[in-house]
């Protein structure tokens, strides 16, 4: 009972405030940071969002794969793995519900997997804008690579790219599959940094 009525006083004065904010307007800060504080987002939400967002573009890279019959290239296929990593940690940071230095740490984390899946996502970028003449030639896929050479230079070796990686069989708005994931790896470490500057804001107050 006493939760209840906590969660009642605490409903009603959320709808006290909001009445007051319709009689006499909102409070609009021409400070982007101060509305950004002032949103209601915790670390732990955050993180089920980014977790969210990442599991989505996972889900339509398999439709891709196996509707739309896109093949991932080795290049593809490590963005993948960026992208899982990334949301495997989101998943830890929303199941955790971190504070300041907990938040910090995640989104650290997450900031270094997205910035290397973004270097795999432009190098792939690089290659689809290739004149026709200097694309390099095929070459085997991921599985052979990883089976015939040291993982060190396998990850070289896919790094470096192959014709496959450098065609463009589907696009949405003009931009190619790796142009998105590159734009989605950017977004994602922008995203986390403003939940850790967001939760170390908050705890100094």
């Amino acid at each position: 009972m006493p939760a209840v009525y906590r969660l009642s006083v605490r409903i009603n004065d959320v709808i006290r405030t909001a009445c007051s904010q319709c009689r006499d307007g909102p409070v609009v800060s021409s400070d982007p940071a101060d509305a950004f504080e002032s949103a209601p987002v915790t670390p732990r939400v955050a993180y089920a969002i980014g977790f969210g967002a990442c599991a989505a573009l996972l889900a339509f890279a398999l439709y891709l794969q196996y509707v739309e019959h896109q093949e991932p290239c080795p290049l593809c296929i490590l963005q993948r793995v960026a992208f899982i990593g990334i949301m495997v940690v989101f998943l830890a940071g929303a199941l955790h519900g971190p504070a300041r230095r907990g938040a910090i740490v995640y989104s650290a984390v997450i900031v270094v997997v997205a910035g290397m899946g973004a270097a795999v996502a432009g190098r792939q970028v690089w290659l689809q804008h290739l004149p026709a003449n200097r694309v390099p030639a095929c070459g085997p896929g991921l599985e052979y690579l990883l089976e015939r050479f040291p993982l060190g230079r396998a990850l070289q070796k896919i790094f470096a790219g192959s014709g496959e990686c450098a065609e463009v069989s589907w696009r949405f708005l003009g931009l190619s599959i790796a142009e998105w994931s590159l734009l989605w790896l950017i977004a994602i470490a922008v995203f986390s940094l403003g939940v850790a500057m967001r939760a170390r804001t908050r705890s100094a107050h």
